[in-house]
This record gives C-alpha cells, structure tokens and sequence, in this order.
C-alpha cells in the first residue's frame, strides 16, 4: 500500500487533537503577523542600503521585489520603526523636539583617537525573531572597532543601552574625558544614561539629527551584524538569538574579523598589537 507523503489539515488536526475550527481561527490570527514581520523586515533591509531613503522609494523597492504594499502602510511602518529619512535643517544645540531631555554637540567630529578608552561609540538596531523584533544595544571603541559592551532586550528602553554600557565598564578601566558618542535619541539622552556617564566621566558627545554617517563607526558594524549574522541566521527564540549574536561578536567580529582600517587585523590583535608596542623594553645587564 503506498504511504502518502504529509498529512492533510483534518488529518493533523485529529492526529494533535485539535479542531479544524481552532486551527483556522489561531492561523487567521498569526498569518497577518507573520506578514507583517515579512514587510518589516523587508523594509529594514532596504533602508539598510541606504539611510536617507524616504519611504515612497521603499514603496517602489518593495514594488520590483513583486510587494504591492501601498505607501501609507509602508509610512506607517516606517514610523513606527523610526525609520523615516530627516530632511537636513541648520541644526541648534538646545533641545530635541521628539523629547524633553537635553543633547549634547558632537565632540567626536573633532577628535581622532591615538588609543583604547579614549572614544567610545554607542548605537540601537532591531533584530528579527520569526514573529518578533528584539532589540540589541552595542558600545564600540572607536580606535581599535573592538565592540567593548553588548546587551539584548524585548523592549529598547533606556535600561537597554544602560546594560551595554554597564557590561562595557565591567569589562574596561577608563580614565576621566573619555568621550561617549551616540546619535540623539531618547534612549541616550534619558536622565538615567546620562547620570552614569557622568558618574563615569565621560565627556557626552551625540551626532545632528538626521546625521547617521556622524556615528559611521557604530552604523558600520550594525551593518555587518546583520549581513554577516542576522541576515544569515533563522532564530527560534531570544534565548538562540543571544547565543548566536554573542558568538559572533565575541569570537568571530572582535577576534577574527579583519579590518582594513586596523592593517587587515582583527579588533582583538590589533589591541594586543598596540599593548606590546606600549610596554616598556626591559634593561639588559652590562648594556651600555
């Protein structure tokens, strides 16, 4: 007797003990949120390529990828994952518009580092779980692109990046002035951020508005993250995603990633590198 392959939907159902009734309304429920995760994800890689895209050209985008979404649902989601393109403005160093909290002019603009601890760079992007979107915050030293803190959350609260930065400290000493460098948003200019960079010492830099490439260092490895990782990578829950995520940044960006700008070396030799350079050559007995 031939075995068909599968099973039909009666068929699943009676063997899991569930109705068909049940199983169509739980499906109806899922389905336009998994389709929803679809376009988001969509969008965000996309907007990945480019920053300033505005959201009628990701409506054309998706359009030749054979999406016809209207426009004002890709606004809309555009909004609500703050990925809306800013028109540049001359910008005035008072207070951001979408909250009451003070900012702060860009110090890292001005300021090349010549070493470790003395420029850290901080950002927040979305990860995609299959029908959810976590959130990952990442401290990165600017001299030598090593990622120095890292967290991951459901939720991208100010407790968020506080983790990442906290996870930073633990793992770094660092001198007073060391400057903390983000872009302006609510997150990073919440009281509860900047009163433990202040605890700390750091001098508090963020980009303009609408300025990503003035935090080019962090973007960059965002983009990494997700195309060498997350892009590549089905997660079945937070749990899988924290254990992949943290591998690649542990062990394979922080140690063997190679980076042009470092002498095609990696963030973690490139440290050890400047550390050797920096110890003090012992003195030979009977040297002259």
């Amino acid at each position: 007797m031939m075995q068909r392959e599968g099973f039909s939907i009666q068929e699943a159902c009676q063997t899991v003990g569930v109705s068909r009734a049940g199983f169509y309304r739980d499906f109806a429920s899922r389905e336009p949120l998994r389709a929803d995760i679809e376009l988001r994800d969509a969008i965000q890689r996309i907007v990945l390529e480019n920053r300033c895209t505005g959201y009628r050209r990701v409506a054309a985008k998706l359009h030749q990828q054979g999406r016809n979404e209207n426009r004002k649902r890709v606004l809309r989601l555009m909004r609500e994952d703050n990925l809306l393109a800013l028109r540049k403005r001359r910008f005035v160093w008072t207070t951001d518009s979408r909250h009451p909290f003070a900012v702060y002019r860009n110090l890292a603009c001005e300021f090349t580092p010549q070493d470790i601890n003395q420029l850290w760079v901080a950002d927040i992007t979305y990860l995609r779980l299959q029908e959810a979107f976590v959130y990952l915050a990442m401290v990165l030293d600017a001299h030598s692109r090593r990622v120095v803190g890292w967290a991951v959350e459901e939720s991208m609260g100010a407790e968020l990046p506080l983790k990442a930065l906290n996870r930073a400290l633990a793992e770094r000493e660092i001198a007073p002035g060391i400057i903390h460098h983000s872009d302006r948003g609510l997150q990073y200019c919440s009281q509860m951020y900047v009163e433990r960079l202040e605890e700390c010492g750091f001098q508090i830099s963020m980009s303009g508005r609408g300025r990503p490439w003035e935090n080019a260092q962090a973007e960059s490895f965002m983009k990494t993250l997700k195309c060498e990782e997350v892009y590549l990578t089905r997660y079945r829950d937070l749990a899988h995603l924290k254990e992949s995520v943290g591998l690649f940044i542990e062990e394979v960006y922080n140690r063997k990633r190679l980076h042009s700008s470092l002498g095609y070396r990696s963030p973690a030799d490139f440290e050890a590198g400047e550390a050797s350079r920096s110890e003090p050559v012992p003195e030979v007995e009977g040297a002259e």
